[in-house]
């Protein structure tokens, strides 16, 4: 396929985009790239915004688009849901402060509604987001079975700390063989102590990912995964029953990373679709309803590692002469269970239970419509995906299963496309996928679709 652009679609977004140029200008000035987090930039500058409705973003220059990030897929119910603002108000004024620093109520109120809805659990505990939910569930999985290495899988991110910056994007010709991919450090300043203790298996390759894991079952403590990588690479059903019977069978446990599968692949997550129960599972993203938020469930035994006892709390000093504080998985934070935003969460499931279905059937529209819109130019793709979340990749390949997989695609027409949509309206970050809410309707995917039409146009 060839394609002829220029660079008029840039420079279309630049002068579309001026005030947010002198934005990150500013910006640059005080933080360094302008931004509070990697993921918030990319190139010539990031947008910035002023305001969200629903399904839609303003920007500083006041253009209007319809969002498809979607802060990244955490918002499952649009911007500013009435039900979510009632609830926040409530909360509030009902309870008088946004923080109790103590137990509370929605606390229970929020456990019994995941243990109901995620067969796997049955303990939970809260975290402030997912980064820290996973570094909960690997701890807990270190004290379980007394092991302290870990396997990942290539191209799978589990939040930006030292143990899983490790091969999420590495350069293929760097990675070794496709079926004993090398473990890559992927940041500065990250301990070759972790690339020692960090295992890195093929994604969808059972009989390779077996032989590993048998190798090193005296040294692993856990699998961790996404079970959709990224949020829209399935696994085959064979695979996941395999992987946990191979796991089981080793006595390794297993981690189901769904902070951003939880609720978009279906109410009960990616386990919930593949009837696979893990042994440790994580979320955040949707559950928090625009709040930060992160919890890891799990088996009882596992969970109970962490249950306080006397004699125990690291912070005591008045026991230190019988502290038995290393007897417990020591887990803390003064934000973790915060009310306000349990619900946010509780009132974003009451939500989703109603309308699910609507979330799914428009994803399906959207899906079909872009397809036949690629289709009648002739342009080789794939929507990548299952439930709400799906990515566009442009490539000819009959299937994409794993990283190797996708870096056969066309990343730089793909890029010039996102720019083209940016100019006609529709917004996520350049080369990311694709988010559904609640609140993208049958005139969303109308324009989107228009969208899509006159941004081929441009392109081809």
């Amino acid at each position: 396929m060839k394609v002829r652009y220029s660079d008029e679609i840039t420079d279309g977004f630049k002068e579309k985009t001026n005030i947010s140029y002198e934005l990150s200008k500013e910006a640059e000035k005080y933080m360094p790239g302008g931004v509070t987090a990697n993921i918030k930039y990319f190139d010539p500058y990031p947008i910035f915004m002023k305001k969200g409705d629903g399904a839609y973003l303003y920007d500083a220059d006041d253009n209007k688009y319809i969002d498809y990030l979607l802060s990244y897929g955490s918002l499952m119910l649009g911007h500013g849901h009435p039900e979510i603002i009632n609830a926040l108000e409530t909360q509030m004024k009902e309870h008088g402060t946004v923080l109790f620093g103590t137990p509370h109520q929605l606390e229970i109120e929020m456990a019994k509604k995941l243990v109901n809805l995620y067969p796997s659990m049955d303990k939970i505990r809260y975290t402030n987001s997912g980064t820290e939910a996973t570094l909960l569930a690997i701890r807990l999985s270190y004290a379980y079975t007394g092991k302290h290495k870990l396997a990942k899988f290539e191209g799978h991110y589990h939040g930006g700390y030292d143990q899983m910056l490790i091969s999420v994007n590495p350069p293929v010709h760097e990675a070794g063989p496709e079926s004993t991919p090398l473990s890559l450090i992927e940041s500065k300043g990250v301990d070759p102590y972790h690339q020692e203790h960090t295992i890195t298996l093929p994604f969808n390759n059972l009989e390779a990912t077996a032989e590993i894991l048998t190798k090193h079952q005296h040294e692993l403590a856990a699998v961790i995964l996404e079970p959709v990588q990224s949020g829209y690479i399935p696994t085959s059903e064979q695979f996941m029953t395999g992987l946990r019977e191979i796991t089981q069978q080793l006595g390794i446990l297993l981690i189901f990373d769904e902070v951003k599968t939880g609720f978009r692949i279906g109410l009960g997550g990616a386990q919930s679709f593949y009837s696979v129960n893990p042994d440790l599972t994580t979320l955040g993203k949707v559950v928090g309803g625009g709040f930060p938020i992160g919890i890891v469930g799990g088996k009882e035994d596992i969970m109970m590692i962490s249950a306080p006892s006397a004699f125990s709390d690291v912070f005591d000093n008045s026991h230190s002469s019988q502290s038995a504080a290393k007897e417990v998985l020591f887990h803390s934070g003064t934000y973790n269970g915060h009310p306000t935003i349990l619900a946010a969460g509780m009132t974003t499931i009451a939500v989703l239970e109603q309308e699910m279905h609507h979330v799914m059937g428009k994803t399906a529209a959207l899906k079909k419509g872009i397809h036949e819109l690629f289709s009648r130019k002739g342009i080789p793709l794939q929507t990548v995906g299952i439930g709400s979340i799906f990515n566009i990749v442009i490539t000819d390949q009959e299937r994409i299963s794993n990283y190797r997989e996708l870096q056969t695609a066309d990343f730089a027409w793909r890029k010039k496309l996102d720019f083209a949509l940016l100019n006609e309206g529709i917004y996520t970050k350049p080369l990311n996928r694709c988010s559904m809410s609640t609140v993208h309707g049958d005139k969303e995917i109308a324009l989107t679709l228009e969208a899509f039409e006159a941004a081929l146009n441009k392109l081809t």
